[in-house]
């Protein structure tokens, strides 16, 4: 069975960066879409950055300009390179991978991360 394993987070400095990277245990076949979430304490699980078939990407407005997700297909893996943190980053991430084929849907075991003021 694929699992998603999740790296890179950590504790760090308002106005620091960080680099997330998902890196999928096995082939998965049928990539619609690879993504990052994020929840915070108390709040739902909100999407942060997506790739779609691959080409398309779309952010969360709070992290326009700030993040980027990429992919590299060769190692199966996806990144989201955070700078200019905040303090209202900090959250637990969680890597997604939907698929046209069952089981659909992929979850990483998420990794902290932690902006202090």
């Amino acid at each position: 069975q694929v699992q998603l394993v999740e790296s890179g987070g950590g504790l760090v400095q308002a106005g620091g960066s960080l680099r997330l990277s998902c890196a999928a245990s096995g082939r998965i076949f049928n990539i619609n879409s690879m993504g990052w979430y994020r929840q915070a304490p108390g709040k739902k699980r909100e999407l942060v950055a997506i790739i779609i078939n691959g080409n398309g990407t779309g952010y969360e407005d709070s992290v326009k300009g700030r993040f980027t997700i990429s992919r590299d297909n060769a190692k199966n893996t996806v990144y989201l390179q955070m700078n200019s943190l905040k303090p209202e980053d900090t959250a637990v991430y969680y890597c997604n991978v939907r698929t046209g084929l069952s089981p659909f849907e992929y979850w990483g075991q998420g990794t902290q991360v932690t902006v202090s003021s």
